[in-house]
């Protein structure tokens, strides 16, 4: 399988500069625009005249000049035609698939996603009379046999939150054409590390907010994907992005856009220290889940979609076995020793901890996430990259003696 390379993508996209020449784009705030000559206003409300179509842009909710850079450098890296930023990561989500969606249609989604976008599809969406049948995503079979006639959409996240388990994207984009339905993606764990679109995703969806943006200082959302669904979630009258109105602000995009180019960066560091410590607590007997591990199952899989150079991420699940023992443990690592932060997100600069069952995933129900395979001690660690690796290492080295030390059991030859 070829590799990608979003870093060069993004190198190579149109370089957009400031109003004055500035080296970075302006912020456009205006909420609205001058149109130089009335018969031009009903040629953009009907879609004839757009800012690429020879009109110009019109109000903020739907297009933005300094939103519209950030879009464009974005569908650059993920090698789509066109995408569109949003106000947050779950707008991004709703949007899109109430786009793809009517009353009476159905979905596919992975048992192992963001609990969230779990809620989204088991509690609202149904009010709407568009249900979801959640599988194994792994579990091909059980994919298909799952699909009806009324399925639109095969849900899934490149790197399931919390278990860290890998799609098969390949393979379900050849579920999904065969079906004549749409894959969407949530790549937002994995930037960079996995294009989906090269893999043969339809529509791939970002929270901003974690390491795209990479500060934990802002909300913010993303749909990748053809011109003509971008132009749809768009559209005056249908568009769900347009209606619903999850309007990204220019400042928030100006802020991401400067980051963009420090995206690789830090994602190689984040996947270098990934590894690392995931390879120290596997070697002391921790129950660890990483994909850069040979054990974990889909190691061979992630290995030949991954992108060359960019690793296998900077997140690893450590199952401390039960919620009390888990908690002791972020204790320790935060209060103690100072390893990082007792808060949910990711992609931050520091190490986010937080206890998955009872925190980010507490809207799927104990049988669920028992059948998904989330412990209720698991915790998700998103390693960040400040301090020496040699320090953090020991330091969740301390940790883990002083918790899980009488209960480890040593690795099998």
């Amino acid at each position: 399988m070829q590799s990608y390379n979003p870093e060069q993508a993004l190198l190579k996209a149109r370089r957009e500069f400031g109003e004055h020449g500035g080296v970075v784009p302006s912020i456009e705030r205006s909420s609205t625009f001058t149109v130089m000559h009335p018969d031009t206003m009903p040629e953009i409300f009907t879609g004839i005249k757009g800012p690429e179509q020879g009109g110009c842009f019109l109000y903020s909710r739907h297009f933005n000049p300094t939103v519209d850079v950030l879009s464009r450098y974005l569908a650059a890296m993920e090698g789509t035609q066109a995408a569109v930023c949003t106000a947050s990561g779950m707008s991004a989500i709703s949007c899109a698939v109430l786009q793809l969606c009517s009353s009476g249609d159905h979905i596919v989604a992975s048992k192992t996603i963001y609990g969230g976008t779990h809620a989204l599809f088991e509690s609202l969406l149904p009010q709407m009379k568009i249900n979801t049948t959640f599988v194994n995503i792994a579990d091909l079979d059980a994919v298909k046999a799952a699909i009806t006639p009324e399925t639109r959409v095969i849900f899934t996240e490149t790197m399931g939150n919390p278990t860290l388990n890998i799609a098969d994207l390949p393979a379900l984009s050849a579920i999904a054409r065969s079906r004549n339905i749409k894959l969407m993606v949530d790549n937002t764990f994995s930037p960079m590390i996995f294009t989906p679109h090269s893999l043969g995703a339809d529509v791939v969806i970002y929270s901003l907010t974690k390491y795209i943006n990479g500060a934990s200082d802002l909300v913010a959302g993303a749909i990748c994907g053809d011109k003509q669904f971008v132009s749809e979630l768009m559209g005056l009258h249908t568009g769900r992005v347009m209606l619903l109105g999850p309007t990204m602000d220019p400042r928030v995009a100006f802020d991401i856009i400067q980051r963009l180019p420090h995206l690789a960066i830090r994602m190689r560091e984040h996947s270098r220290r990934g590894l690392a410590i995931a390879g120290m607590l596997k070697g002391m007997g921790v129950r660890v889940s990483y994909p850069g591990l040979l054990d974990h199952p889909q190691h061979a899989l992630a290995a030949q979609m991954c992108n060359q150079g960019f690793g296998f991420g900077g997140i690893l699940a450590m199952d401390c076995g039960d919620r009390s023992t888990a908690e002791k443990m972020m204790e320790i690592l935060q209060n103690e020793e100072k390893f990082g932060l007792i808060a949910v997100s990711l992609g931050y600069f520091d190490t986010l901890i937080s206890c998955s069952g009872s925190s980010t995933s507490s809207e799927i129900t104990a049988e669920d996430q028992q059948e998904m395979g989330l412990s209720p001690g698991l915790l998700r660690i998103a390693l960040g990259y400040t301090g020496s690796l040699d320090d953090r290492m020991g330091q969740i080295k301390r940790a883990v003696e002083k918790v899980l030390g009488k209960d480890l059991t040593p690795p099998k030859e």
